[in-house]
């Protein structure tokens, strides 16, 4: 009988500080110690604290232990799982008062969340299906296909609101409903797992920790729609999910969950994996349809939409990991439950990767319509080091820098377009006071004219010469007319570009612009980074009050641009001076100061 389950987060974050070992060592360690027969260890998907990582968390106790590194092991399981004395030092301080261990739910962090698309992540081995199985798995195949029509589980998805989580929030009932309409024949189901926002990794972390759920539903989807092959097309750079899904597909096959005559109901539905090579411009639909084809992935021109002419000409549905992670709670506890969360036109949860200048990193998911504020403060834990927030980018390169005005606003589909932003995949980035808006802009920028296909001239040639203003502006030599270019070349690629990657793409200029328009033009009139962080528009001078002479920083310097004498106050010779800022992150007594 086993008395214990020690979780080890095997999600990608955790897997590269080493969770793996420290998988290996618990194993060894349990051996040794002849508690093999009650302690049973399992690797698990990311439980969403990423910052704490790597995580291991042990039951009954439900110890959170943070930071683990493969010489605790020995400690753990010796006093813990030995003796039962907690490791303080290790134990994530919220959860720990007066020596007692209190819930994960209760601690800020996971306090407003609600897990949903989540809900396994952290709590199952993905690489068990009998572990999914037994938190209802494929009950909800199960009663789709004995107890409702295809066209019961259409009005179920239309009627729970549930909407696209990869970027547009297209209703998916709606998005069924035109496939299922279509005349019987080949059709097909289709997941986008081609998740290439900088920053992103929410689709990622729910392929990991809970494969399953996304296979349900993409078989409760072919039901509905009349399909019998379903493609998942996932990011190459995912080994890890890629490895996790080939075993769930396994799985399933083997035990009649996918293949022939599922159930013994007359329906089958398979699954194939098809891998991704890293092009951004393939997470838009018609471009990823293109990609499976094994064609060059060019979007397509619309209509005909998908639903009507899709993967190999025929009708299909195309809905991302995120997406398809709520369907079968949807039909497990019904339409009313999942439109009772969030907001009217934004229900159910959403999740975010939450990170940039914040202190929790991590996954986190809440109803739609919890404020910036809640996610960015109290789950996030706010702005490290004493920082003053500055913006909020949501939706990626095709999302926006939200500022302090709007921290109170809810998050949903509608209000976070209303203050030029996107709610995108989930990526959220958060910036304080030391970035420069202009160079965020220009970042993004860069990333979609490096990722973009190339088909449309607006989007070739024009997001290209956007970018080549922005370097102007940020190299000192912008002026007030190339503000004014940038705004109407942004409006002119929005209206004309041929795929959402064009027509977003100025996104991030347009919200900066809006917001942060004092800063454009302090580059540009004052020749002047107010962040200090374009380094064309920078002088890095010594404040002889503050330095001591301690010569650390002209032994520092790569270019031998700083003089002096020992005890004596330093001069930096602006000519020769690179502004690589190796002198000030050595100066001990914050003597180098930017100009």
């Amino acid at each position: 009988m086993v008395r214990s389950h020690v979780l080890v987060c095997g999600g990608t974050g955790c897997h590269s500080s080493g969770s793996d070992k420290i998988f290996e060592h618990f194993e060894e360690e349990i051996k040794k110690s002849g508690l093999e027969g009650e302690v049973k260890v399992i690797k698990t998907g990311c439980f969403g604290l990423c910052a704490l990582g790597p995580v291991v968390v042990v039951y009954p106790e439900g110890a959170f232990y943070s930071k683990v590194t493969p010489d605790d092991v020995k400690e753990i399981v010796s006093e813990h799982l030995l003796k039962g004395r907690l490791v303080s030092r290790l134990l994530y301080t919220e959860t720990v008062k007066e020596d007692t261990v209190t819930s994960l739910d209760d601690t800020d962090f996971y306090r407003k969340q609600m897990r949903v698309a989540l809900r396994n992540c952290g709590v199952i081995d993905p690489e068990n299906i009998k572990e999914y199985i037994a938190y209802d798995g494929y009950m909800a195949l199960a009663k789709c296909l004995t107890e409702m029509t295809p066209e019961q589980v259409v009005k179920t998805i239309l009627d729970s609101g549930l909407r696209g989580r990869g970027g547009g929030g297209f209703p998916t009932g709606r998005k069924w409903g035109f496939a299922a309409a279509q005349p019987a024949g080949e059709k097909y189901v289709c997941c986008n797992a081609d998740e290439g926002d900088p920053g992103a990794f929410m689709d990622r972390s729910v392929l990991e920790g809970d494969p399953h759920s996304v296979l349900e539903a993409m078989a409760i989807a072919g039901y509905a729609i009349g399909a019998s092959h379903g493609y998942i097309y996932v990011r190459a750079e995912y080994p890890i999910a890629v490895k996790r899904l080939s075993i769930a597909l396994q799985q399933a096959r083997e035990i009649g969950i996918l293949g022939e005559n599922i159930l013994g109901t007359g329906f089958s539905f398979d699954v194939d994996i098809r891998l991704g090579a890293g092009a951004f411009v393939c997470g838009e639909e018609t471009a990823l349809l293109n990609s499976i084809e094994g064609k060059r992935g060019d979007p397509r021109p619309r209509p005909p939409f998908p639903a009507v002419k899709g993967l190999f000409g025929k009708p299909s549905i195309i809905n991302n990991v995120e997406t398809l992670a709520n369907v079968p709670q949807i039909i497990l506890k019904g339409a009313e439950w999942f439109s009772s969360i969030g907001t009217e036109k934004s229900p159910g949860t959403k999740v975010f990767a939450l990170g940039g200048k914040i202190k929790h990193t991590g996954l986190v998911e809440v109803p739609m319509g919890t404020t910036l504020r809640e996610i960015i403060e109290e789950i996030g834990g706010g702005i490290p080091n004493g920082k003053k927030f500055k913006a909020v980018q949501t939706g990626g390169p095709s999302g926006g820098c939200i500022p302090a005005e709007h921290l109170d606003i809810p998050v949903d589909y509608e209000n976070l377009t209303a203050i030029g932003s996107i709610m995108g995949s989930g990526g959220m980035i958060v910036m304080d006071e030391d970035n420069c808006m202009v160079d965020i802009a220009k970042f993004f920028l860069k990333f979609t004219v490096d990722e973009s296909c190339g088909k449309c001239t607006p989007c070739r040639i024009g997001i290209r010469r956007m970018l080549e203003i922005l370097e102007k502006i940020t190299s000192g030599n912008g002026t007030m007319e190339d503000i004014d270019t940038l705004e109407e070349l942004c409006y002119f690629i929005k209206e004309n570009a041929l795929c959402g990657l064009g027509q977003t793409a100025p996104n991030p200029v347009l919200s900066t612009l809006r917001y942060f328009r004092n800063e454009y033009e302090a580059h540009v009139i004052d020749k002047k980074c107010p962040a200090g962080i374009c380094k064309d528009l920078l002088t890095y001078v010594i404040n002889p009050d503050k330095c001591k002479g301690c010569t650390l920083c002209a032994k520092n310097c790569p270019v031998g641009a700083i003089s002096g004498e020992l005890k004596g106050a330093h001069t930096i010779d602006t000519d020769k001076c690179i502004k690589c800022g190796v002198c000030v992150a050595g100066c001990k007594f914050k003597a180098i100061e930017k100009r």
